[in-house]
């Protein structure tokens, strides 16, 4: 069967236009950030700098395309069509007349289509699992260096024995399929996903402790809504399926959180043993406020910038983990249309077609690009406050 193409122009054109959604998104979120920026504290003050900017626009940019995803992409990402295998990029799909924008890859699946659902994947795993490794570092990190003693002793010596492990090794081991079929990562992530809940739970408390009308409340809400997510998470018990995740992504959310955690926990205790010694901190002791009081709404705000900077390179990084996990088959199913799978599924026949590699391999880098550019400009607001 002969298959029609497009032309390079038109090609650009199609892309454009199935963005649309994202460029509506764009337009109105940046609108709105220009004009009340004075109003929206460290957000606000990214639009003063032309890195800030930047990064804002490509990290909105893959959000939007991970909203609108079954939008933009004009076919499912897992459906294969016989006579597209391995097309060029602009081939027309004989029986629907739809275009492979970027050309058809060896099971015939539109590659474009790949790319756009491949952002969801990697926008929903790597900030959450940041999330909940920030959680597990924040809680541990806060008393090891408020306290220190036997408790940094202790908790400091298990981050260093983690970050001793070799990083790669670690995954494999975590990641491996026969590993799935274990307790193993159902045990970890019902230790890992209890932090969020005593993190909350010990922040309302000590704020709102003697005010019994929003104390109850909060608690009772954190209680509700944590267990609830701790549920589905782990015991994939919501009832309402809306909080759920497949056994395969829950080995890389788990291996996330372990081996990013030690590192989250040394950035908090060292922040922690600076700023205990400032006189904000010495007036909140003499006032006669408790411990975690003094932890979480004394030294953790002040503590916010270098966090909010890290967050943003761990979620690079982790990116890029996906990307290496997927590359060497470990962790997602095989016909996931994660970017990391989709360059490995393309290097094979890299030598006879290079045009199903380009899209996810620019994809995954510009997006950490973004997070990146996203963390200079926080690190330079930072210092200035």
């Amino acid at each position: 069967m002969q298959i029609e193409f497009i032309g390079a122009f038109n090609i650009i054109v199609g892309v454009l236009v199935r963005f649309w959604p994202v460029w509506l998104g764009l337009a109105i979120v940046l609108g709105a950030s220009f004009a009340y920026k004075k109003r929206l504290g460290l957000y606000g003050q990214l639009f003063d700098s032309g890195v800030g900017i930047a990064g804002v626009v490509i990290c909105l940019f893959w959000l939007f395309t991970a909203i609108f995803a079954s939008t933009i992409a004009p076919f499912d990402p897992l459906s294969q069509i016989p006579v597209m295998k391995d097309v060029l990029p602009g081939a027309i799909e004989p029986a629907s007349k739809g275009v492979y924008l970027f050309g058809g890859d060896k099971l015939a699946r539109d590659i474009f289509s790949r790319m756009v659902y491949g952002s969801q994947i990697v926008l929903i795993i790597a900030p959450a699992a940041t999330g909940f490794a920030l959680m597990v570092g924040i809680t541990l990190g806060l008393p090891a260096g408020y306290y220190g003693g036997k408790i940094d002793t202790i908790l400091s010596f298990l981050a260093n024995l983690v970050l001793a492990f070799p990083v790669i090794l670690l995954f494999y081991l975590l990641v491996t399929p026969g590993i799935m079929d274990t307790p193993i990562p159902y045990a970890m992530a019902g230790l890992f996903f209890l932090f969020p809940i005593i993190f909350f739970s010990a922040l309302f408390w000590t704020r709102y402790k003697n005010r019994p009308d929003r104390i109850y409340l909060l608690l009772g809400l954190t209680l509700v809504i944590g267990g609830w997510i701790y549920a589905g998470l782990v015991f994939d018990a919501d009832p309402l399926r809306i909080v759920h995740i497949e056994p395969n992504q829950l080995n890389i959310f788990v291996a996330v959180v372990f081996a990013s955690s030690p590192g989250v926990f040394r950035i908090v205790r060292g922040l922690t043993m600076d700023i205990k010694t400032r006189d904000y901190v010495a007036a909140a002791q003499t006032r006669g406020e408790t411990p975690w009081y003094i932890m979480l709404w004394e030294i953790l705000p002040n503590a916010r910038g270098p966090l909010i900077v890290d967050a943003c390179l761990r979620i690079g990084y982790t990116t890029i983990l996906l990307g290496t996990l997927g590359y060497f088959g470990l962790g997602l199913a095989p016909e996931s249309p994660d970017w990391g799978t989709a360059i490995k599924d393309a290097s094979r026949l890299l030598r006879s077609f290079i045009h199903p590699a380009l899209p996810p391999t620019i994809a995954l880098m510009s997006f950490v690009l973004g997070l990146n550019l996203l963390a200079d400009s926080l690190r330079e607001q930072s210092m200035k406050d």
